[in-house]
């Protein structure tokens, strides 16, 4: 078996970490506009305050679970 040094690994870890959380946040948006009545990209773009602040609040839930998980796995 190839003994990859620590750091080496985490740095792996951190890159697909960071990959997946992207792609996580980009699933979950996309599932969550299909579900509301309207679309989050033109309210965002006419400035609604009130959806920039439920879609930061979607991206840091889905951040935190995925944070806790990829980091869960290091252990």
């Amino acid at each position: 078996m190839i003994d990859i040094p620590p750091i080496i690994l985490n740095f792996v870890y951190v890159i697909l970490g960071g990959i997946l959380t992207l792609v996580f946040m980009k699933i979950g948006c996309s599932m969550f506009n299909k579900i509301v009545t309207f679309n989050i990209s033109d309210e965002l773009g006419k400035g609604n305050i009130a959806v920039g602040l439920m879609v930061m609040g979607l991206f840091i839930g889905i951040g935190t679970a995925l944070g806790l998980v990829i980091g869960l796995g290091l252990s």
